[in-house]
């Protein structure tokens, strides 16, 4: 470990350096609270809250890792359960290991009859990330003896709870917005096939998923499924902290991700297409427009990637498979339209130098909400898919948390700039 230098006025102090393993090395500032100083870095920016093993992201050079493994890598042969157990475990499954895993999942997913009364009782018209949220916490409710943290078997108990149920619930928040029958899991069919039958199948009539839907989706639960300290896992985290059970700290990070500056994006990226579709003008003429005006386009540029967004380049390879099936698949009335405006200023962020100098690439959600959309999904469910590949991600850094050693309640500190001090007035002294 090394050491770093900090002089600030008349004071010098000695900073331990944290090696990474690749990326930036950290610099432990934990001492300057004892000396009257704190680091200000509003949005934590610059500021890294744990050491982590899990993801690695190169914003740079277009680089996403789990546990080492690039997402290219997993997309192209792996599957999101397996992907699941990567990141908990840190190694992929034996084959032993990764069957016992999907049977453990599969005959999980089944909830209770009450639990399905529950689901029930919010309006059909409620916001999808807050029944998700309100049921992800209901499930401790439901499954008590599965919130003691200190227990190894009870936290494992809850992942799994949460990994196997999430699924069912998210396809219950949609078929509740339908005013359709909420469906049973079957558990022959793969976690990916079952959730699309859950969600769009007819009561007692045969269903058969497109396969190419099935591997779509799948990939983009793989390219969500973790983005090292994010909002909402940052949410999880300092949730975690606190000792919040695993179901309180994930409808934490649900509700973080229910913003639309965060997991809300895909969802305003589609809504925004429509507009420009239902415009009236070209492509070129609302870009135009948004330039002179300093609108922003929504799914366009990212927080972390300076140049193409991995995890794009995945789900435009797989929307563009999609389009290249489009005559036997069973698309909206409308949506050819909404793919070629999606083109048309794809190409225009990728070639105008508007956009190519300030880093605004298409950025995932650019194209996540495309495929939704073909798969059957309406926009305000888009964000609980998000959340619903995002899961294995905050179960993973939550127990990473909890067993690092060097976690501590998170509390941050901040720069007092208010009022000193001032006596109390009473009210009838005061001026109008």
């Amino acid at each position: 470990m090394g050491e770093a230098h900090l002089h600030v006025e008349a004071d010098e102090f000695k900073l331990p350096v944290v090696k990474a393993t690749a990326g930036p090395d950290g610099i432990v500032m934990s001492s300057l609270r004892n000396n009257n100083w704190v680091s200000l870095d509003p949005g934590f920016l610059t500021t890294a809250q744990c050491e982590s093993r899990i993801t690695y992201i190169d914003g740079e050079h277009s680089i996403l890792r789990y546990r080492g493994y690039p997402i290219e890598q997993l997309c192209e042969q792996s599957d999101f359960l397996e992907v699941s157990w990567l990141l908990r475990n840190g190694e992929l499954p034996t084959k032993a290991e990764y069957n016992r895993f999907v049977e453990d999942i599969n005959h999980h997913t089944m909830v209770g009859e009450d639990f399905r009364t529950f689901m029930g009782s919010f309006p059909r018209g409620a916001q999808p990330m807050s029944v998700m949220a309100s049921a992800i916490n209901a499930l401790a409710a439901f499954n008590p003896d599965t919130t003691d943290i200190s227990d190894p078997e009870q936290l494992d108990e809850a992942a799994m709870i949460i990994m196997a149920k999430a699924r069912t619930v998210v396809s219950y928040i949609l078929r509740r917005r339908r005013d359709e029958p909420m469906l049973y899991p079957d558990y022959a069919r793969g976690y990916v096939d079952d959730f699309i039958r859950m969600c769009f199948a007819v009561p007692y009539e045969r269903f058969e998923s497109d396969p190419l839907y099935v591997h779509a989706f799948g990939r983009l639960l793989i390219i969500h499924a973790d983005h090292e300290q994010n909002c909402s896992t940052s949410v999880v985290r300092i949730a975690g902290s606190a000792h919040a059970n695993l179901y309180s700290a994930v409808a934490a990070g649900i509700n973080a991700l229910s913003g639309p500056r965060h997991g809300g994006a895909n969802e305003a990226v589609l809504r925004q297409l429509m507009a420009i579709r239902d415009s009236g003008m070209s492509v070129k003429q609302f870009v135009e427009k948004a330039k002179v005006e300093g609108s922003r386009i929504s799914g366009l540029g990212h927080r972390v990637y300076k140049s193409y967004d991995p995890r794009a380049a995945i789900a435009k390879h797989y929307l563009e498979k999609i389009m290249e099936n489009k005559a036997t698949l069973k698309l909206l009335p409308g949506d050819e339209q909404l793919f070629d405006v999606a083109l048309q200023l794809e190409d225009i962020a990728l070639h105008d130098d508007y956009f190519v100098s300030r880093h605004l690439y298409p950025n995932v959600d650019f194209y996540t909400g495309l495929i939704y959309r073909a798969i059957g999904f309406e926009p305000e469910m888009f964000t609980t898919l998000f959340a619903l590949g995002r899961i294995p991600g905050w179960i993973a850094q939550y127990c990473e948390m909890l067993a690092d050693p060097m976690t501590k309640i998170g509390r941050p500190r901040q720069v007092y700039t208010g009022e000193v001090l001032r006596d109390y007035v009473p009210m009838d002294e005061r001026e109008e």
